[in-house]
């Protein structure tokens, strides 16, 4: 039996979003409670991969290079906790010219599927922002939207499907799953 694949946004709701970028280690702030519940999900045996839009590579903010640092940061964080992330997909793709990967696109989440043979019907993506939540749809996954980030906008969207659960943030999303 393959393990249940959980799929998370990086930015707004593991660590918190900037509108001017996280662009480089240093300007990466863990959202401590997601920090825990990520290890509360790998505890319980499911496996956590990220699915991120990073057009700061594109617009020129940070380097590939960089990005990898922050990601060391972020996982050897998570790590410290007892928890892991399985797979990063990130998209450097500018959202003038925005490829298959591009949220709100399925592509990373696509990815990620095939590469745990998941099945999307059963795979949870949980993002901040309607694009997530888009590219959750478009994937065939189940979208859950956090406040943190820009969820405290989003959440009014007339775009957002009102079926989507919404939640206080990553801790409370991972609460309510663990308790079913």
């Amino acid at each position: 039996m393959n393990k249940q694949l959980i799929i998370l946004d990086r930015d707004g709701v593991v660590n918190y979003d900037s509108d001017d970028y996280i662009k480089n280690p240093e300007e990466w702030l863990p959202i401590d409670s997601s920090i825990l519940a990520i290890a509360e999900l790998c505890k319980a045996g499911f496996l956590v991969a990220i699915a991120s839009n990073q057009s700061g590579i594109s617009r020129g903010y940070f380097s590939e290079q960089t990005l990898d640092r922050i990601h060391q940061k972020m996982l050897s964080i998570i790590r410290q906790q007892g928890g892991d992330i399985s797979a990063i997909e990130y998209c450097p793709d500018h959202p003038d010219h925005p490829g298959h990967d591009r949220k709100p696109s399925p592509g990373m989440a696509l990815k990620l599927l095939k590469q745990f043979n998941a099945d999307p019907s059963k795979t949870w993506f949980v993002g901040d922002s309607l694009k997530d939540i888009q590219c959750a749809e478009n994937a065939h996954c189940k979208p859950a939207l956090v406040l943190t980030g820009k969820g405290q906008t989003d959440q009014y969207s007339k775009d957002l499907n009102p079926d989507v659960p919404v939640f206080k943030n990553l801790a409370y999303f991972v609460a309510q799953l663990l308790s079913k």
